[in-house]
């Protein structure tokens, strides 16, 4: 606090004489001695203002995990040139057995199932990675041999699939023609009901958009209940077999030989995917 200045004070004595008296005049009072001015007290600093307490720093939130999905291009290049071992007996997943692989189909030109299958896998594969689906393949390539069918149905348990998708093609007689969709019945694990029902269904409808035919030698609506596939039997995750084409109809042959209407075959299967995966 400041403090003022002390000023000093003279003070006189008068004497007021008796009633009737002269007045007597008081005796000259001595100055007093001026009182010396307080030091002044410096002001107070200023109180520094309380720095602000940071804000906390923002958690981030984890992104979730992408969805997966397996793919199986069916057979493979090498699978002909060993038939020891594509024809050994694997669990079929309903108390029989299968044969491990086989070669596939091909057209009349030539033009191999296997070799389609994989274009149209790896098609499908970047169309969803493009959309943030990881993609799993059973197979690396199309030299090697298998893997076998009941390996190929425990994919998707083993990469904690979304959903798997098994591509092939068919060999049938030469005025059959369009595709279908095949899944598990009678179903054998909860993932094949109806899980995999909403997957073929998704399937079935996207190809139908992308123009292509229903099947008119199998199935009812381009859907075929099987219990014979071990790749589907196998599965604990939403699994279906979509068999694009009949490779031996000509019509459906150059289709399928067509670089064009493989890439179409592939939007239309991972449209119908990704719809089952929203």
């Amino acid at each position: 606090m400041r403090v003022g200045r002390l000023v000093g004070v003279v003070v006189a004595a008068v004497v007021l004489a008796g009633c009737g008296g002269a007045a007597v005049p008081a005796p000259a009072a001595s100055s007093a001695s001026p009182v010396s001015p307080a030091s002044p007290v410096p002001p107070e600093s200023p109180t520094p203002p309380a720095s602000p307490t940071p804000a906390p720093a923002p958690v981030a939130t984890p992104a979730p995990d992408p969805p997966v999905v397996v793919l199986d291009p069916g057979h493979n290049g090498g699978n002909g040139a060993n038939p020891a071992e594509i024809n050994r007996p694997v669990p079929d997943g309903r108390g029989g057995t299968k044969a491990c692989n086989t070669t596939g189909t091909e057209t009349d030109a030539g033009y191999p199932e296997h070799a389609f299958t994989w274009d149209v896998a790896q098609r499908v594969r970047r169309a969803l990675e493009a959309a943030g689906v990881r993609v799993v393949l059973t197979r690396p390539d199309d030299a090697g041999v298998g893997p076998c069918v009941d390996e190929r149905g425990r994919a998707g348990e083993a990469a904690d699939a979304d959903a798997v998708v098994s591509v092939h093609a068919d060999g049938s007689a030469a005025a059959d023609r369009g595709f279908h969709v095949a899944l598990s019945d009678p179903p054998l694990a909860p993932a094949q009901g109806g899980a995999a029902r909403e997957l073929a269904l998704a399937v079935r409808d996207a190809m139908r958009t992308a123009g292509f035919p229903d099947s008119d030698y199998i199935g009812d609506q381009a859907l075929s209940p099987r219990g014979d596939l071990a790749g589907l039997n196998h599965a604990t995750r939403p699994t279906v077999l979509v068999e694009c084409a009949n490779m031996r109809n000509p019509g459906e042959a150059a289709l399928v030989s067509s670089e064009a209407d493989r890439q179409r075959y592939a939007e239309a299967i991972a449209a119908g995917i990704l719809t089952f995966l929203r």
